[in-house]
C-alpha cells in the first residue's frame, strides 16, 4: 500500500480527558474521498455554519476532525484512513463515498456514520430500505438513476450530430451503483440515435485510449464522467485529454467546470453537506441512523463553461444557455 497522504484538521488542539463525561464537547470526524478543492472547502464551511445554526460550535462543544483523500488510491487505503478516523472515538462520523463508508463500516458496525455521495445506498449494501435503515448507517444520495440519460441529452442538445458516447465507469469498484447509470445512459444513446463506446476503465492510459478512439473517424463523440472519487482526484487529467482530444465531456460536479471543463450537471456540493447537518446534529442528541430515512438530494445545477464551448465550436442552445444555473467565462 502507498503512503497514505491525507490531512487532518483538529478542530480543537486537545481532548480534556474529563469532557465527554461533562458532556463539554462532542466529537464528529469528516470523511472526505477525495483530495481539498474549493468547492469541498466551502461545503465543509456550509456544513459548520448550519450545525452553529444548530447549537454546536467547531472547537466550543463540537471537535471537528477532518480528514481529506480517504479515497483517493484504493480499498486498503480507506481502511487505513477509517482505522486512524475510529482512534479519534467519533461520536458520529460524516462520510463521503461509497469507498469510504464501506472501510468505516468494516471496521464498525456501531458508530452512527451519515453518508454524502452515495448513488445507491440499498444496492451498496449501506441500507435495507431508504425509508427505514436498520443499521448504523443513514444519510443524503447524491443523484437518481435518470442522470445516466440526462447527461447524454444535455451533450446532443449541444452537439446535435452527436453519433457516439462513452460513460467513463470502473469495471474493478467498491461501487456496486455504477450499474445504476449505465442502464438509463443506454435506454437514452438508443432513442437517441447514439452509439456506444466501451468506456470500462481503471487507469489513466485506458481513459486516454476512451478520448483518442473517439477523436479518431466516424461521427462526432462525447464523454459522460460519472460520480467516482477515483475520476474527482484525476480531474486535472480528465479535462486535460478532453481539450487535448477535443472531446466535449459532460461531469458530475461543478469543480470540473470551473477548472476547464464543458458542463457540468450534478447535485449542488454546498447544498448537499448543508442538508447533511440537521441528521449529524440529530445523531449528536440522541437519535440512531434507523431512526432516519435516507433522504434525496434536493438541488441539481447545470454549470456551463462558455470558454471551452467556443474552444470546442460547440455552439450552446439559446434555451440551453437561459436554463443553466451558471455560465463561466
Amino acid at each position: 500500500m502507498r503512503r497514505r497522504e491525507f490531512v487532518v484538521l483538529l478542530g480543537a488542539a486537545l481532548w480534556p480527558q474529563s469532557g465527554r463525561a461533562q458532556g463539554a464537547q462532542r466529537r464528529l470526524s469528516v470523511v472526505l474521498a477525495t483530495k481539498p478543492s474549493a468547492e469541498y472547502e466551502n461545503a465543509v464551511a456550509a456544513l459548520d455554519q448550519t450545525l452553529n445554526s444548530l447549537g454546536w460550535t467547531r472547537g466550543g462543544n463540537l471537535r471537528v476532525d477532518q480528514f481529506w483523500s480517504a479515497g483517493d488510491q484504493d480499498y486498503d487505503h480507506a481502511v487505513a484512513v477509517a482505522k486512524d478516523v475510529l482512534a479519534t472515538k467519533p461520536d458520529v462520523i460524516l462520510a463521503q463515498s461509497v469507498i469510504v463508508v464501506n472501510a468505516l463500516r468494516s471496521l464498525t458496525q456501531s458508530i452512527p456514520i451519515i453518508f454524502v455521495h452515495v448513488a445507491d445506498p440499498v444496492s451498496s449494501g449501506f441500507v435495507a430500505r431508504l425509508a427505514e435503515p436498520d443499521g448504523n448507517v443513514t444519510g443524503v444520495t447524491n443523484t437518481f438513476p435518470s442522470l445516466g440519460g440526462k447527461w447524454l441529452q444535455i451533450l446532443k442538445d449541444m452537439i446535435p450530430g452527436l453519433g457516439r458516447a462513452a460513460m467513463l465507469v470502473y469495471p474493478e469498484t467498491q461501487q456496486p451503483d455504477r450499474t445504476f447509470f449505465l442502464k438509463p445512459f443506454a435506454e437514452a444513446a438508443r432513442s437517441l440515435g447514439v452509439s456506444i463506446v466501451e468506456g470500462e476503465v481503471r487507469n489513466l492510459q485506458e481513459i486516454q485510449a476512451v478520448f483518442e478512439s473517439l477523436a479518431v473517424g466516424g461521427p462526432p463523440g462525447a464523454v459522460v464522467v460519472t460520480p467516482h472519487s477515483s475520476f474527482a482526484n484525476n480531474r486535472d487529467d480528465l479535462i486535460a485529454l478532453a481539450a487535448r482530444f477535443a472531446i466535449p465531456t459532460s461531469y458530475p460536479y461543478r469543480y470540473y467546470v470551473g477548472l476547464g471543463g464543458l458542463l457540468s450537471y450534478g447535485v449542488n456540493n454546498v447544498d448537499l453537506f448543508r442538508q447533511a447537518a440537521p441528521y449529524l446534529d440529530s445523531i449528536l442528541r440522541g437519535a440512531k441512523p434507523r431512526d432516519l430515512p435516507v433522504q434525496q438530494p434536493t438541488r441539481f445545477d447545470l454549470v456551463i463553461n462558455g470558454k471551452t464551448a467556443r474552444a470546442l465550436n460547440v455552439k450552446i442552445p439559446p434555451a440551453l444557455l437561459a436554463s443553466a444555473d451558471e455560465v463561466i467565462e
